[in-house]
């Protein structure tokens, strides 16, 4: 446990929240979600952000309860949910996984659009930003707190700033121009869609002992970041949109964001916007595979995972899980689609938020309506979601299927024998 003097205020707090939020979320989804919801768009993001909002009150509420951070592995062993458990931590691995790919993907694509060296290189760009960040954390190297405090304003700052430009303006014939038709349910897939762009706020829960005055800090820190992060993406979608058109948005979605800076600030914006794309994706990648490892390592501690995963190196250091983990985000940036990517990763964290919610409406842990909507909510998206992917991208659906059904009947198997080799 830290010492008392070195833990973590409500500022750092907040800002880890919104950093595990923002960094990377804006830029790697507001092109998929304009693609799916047309005007509506801030609509999504609105919906999302509601669920996020519950699934947050329950991850708070249910580590005030056990007196305990460590997320939905740590919260179902309490009621000796074991086995589903172990399933529900290879989901959330995945989930972790594909949101850095999504990260390292972005990275690439926004670095790639500056140096303007082939399609080669955005991959490239991907897998080297995750070979950096898997040297550094071998080596134990992070963030200090007032670094992540300096990104989370910079790039808010960034953020709302190219927002305001663009509502300045006030086009909205813009945000309908070249995109789909408006209805209020393809703002709900879209929202299903892109639900990853909230999912950040969580990792805090890891850090429950870390934080100073948890019970006070950890509900006013989350829960109003995840507030100021809905209020940035609507004004972010509807800025955007207006600023160079819904069907620019669709047309670049991988770098949206750098055509709006540009349209806006000639070079000068195309440039702050890529370092703010950089800093929050790197930023992601990092702290994503610094509490994904660790998470790993606590899993295969408790026999979940097999042990390889569970390894120290001489740093102290799960050095195994970080370079498994951070090998395959890499691949997957290296091959996947953007669309593919962040629906399969949403999939991934809405099923596990819904766990959390409905446990914490089993356990009576927060106000049992809001955690009872919010496991009804998440179900929902996540149902909604299958079904989409079901129409667009049945090759990624089945692969998430199949992660499903190895982590449900063949990873018991494969730790069984494990035990008795």
């Amino acid at each position: 446990m830290a010492p008392t003097d070195s833990k973590l205020g409500f500022n750092a707090t907040w800002s880890m929240a919104v950093g595990g939020m923002v960094g990377g979320g804006i830029f790697s989804t507001l092109g998929v979600v304009i693609g799916i919801a047309g005007p509506l768009a801030w609509l999504s993001f609105v919906a999302a952000g509601l669920i996020a909002l519950a699934a947050g009150y329950s991850y708070i509420r249910l580590a005030v309860h056990y007196g305990k951070g460590g997320g939905a592995f740590t919260f179902l062993r309490e009621i000796n949910a074991n086995g589903f458990a172990g399933s529900l931590s290879w989901v959330l691995i995945v989930g972790y996984v594909l949101t850095n790919a999504v990260y390292a993907f972005t990275f690439g694509q926004y670095l790639g659009h500056v140096v303007g060296l082939g399609a080669w290189f955005p991959r490239a760009a991907a897998v080297a930003i995750m070979a950096i960040f898997i040297g550094l954390n071998l080596r134990g190297v992070g963030e200090a707190g007032f670094v992540e405090v300096f990104l989370v304003w910079f790039k808010l700052l960034a953020l709302v700033g190219l927002a305001a430009l663009g509502l300045a303006k006030w086009n909205p014939p813009m945000l309908s121009h070249g995109a789909p038709n408006a209805s209020v349910g393809a703002a709900l897939f879209g929202a299903a869609s892109v639900f990853m762009a909230y999912e950040g706020f969580q990792l805090l829960t890891y850090d429950y002992e870390d934080i100073k005055n948890p019970k006070k800090t950890l509900p006013r820190a989350v829960l109003s970041a995840i507030l100021i992060v809905i209020v940035v993406y609507v004004l972010v979608a509807l800025g955007t949109a207006m600023l160079i058109g819904a069907d620019q948005v669709i047309e670049h979605k991988e770098v949206a964001l750098a055509i709006a800076g540009r349209k806006a600030f000639g070079v000068t914006g195309l440039v702050v916007v890529t370092i703010a794309a950089a800093f929050s994706t790197g930023s992601a990648i990092n702290s994503t595979l610094f509490a994904t490892a660790r998470l790993a390592r606590t899993i295969a501690k408790d026999g979940e995972l097999p042990a390889w995963f569970g390894h120290d190196n001489r740093a102290g250091i799960p050095g195994r899980a970080v370079v498994g983990l951070g090998v395959f985000a890499a691949g997957l940036a290296a091959v996947g689609s953007l669309t593919t990517l962040v629906e399969a990763a949403s999939l991934a964290f809405l099923f596990t938020f819904a766990v959390v919610c409905a446990l914490a409406w089993h356990q009576h842990a927060g106000h049992r309506a809001v955690t009872l909507l919010g496991a009804l909510a998440a179900s929902a998206a996540s149902l909604a979601l299958v079904v989409r992917l079901y129409r667009t991208d049945p090759l990624a659906l089945a692969f998430l299927a199949a992660l499903v059904l190895a982590a449900v009947f063949v990873r018991p198997v494969v730790l069984r024998r494990l035990r008795h080799a």
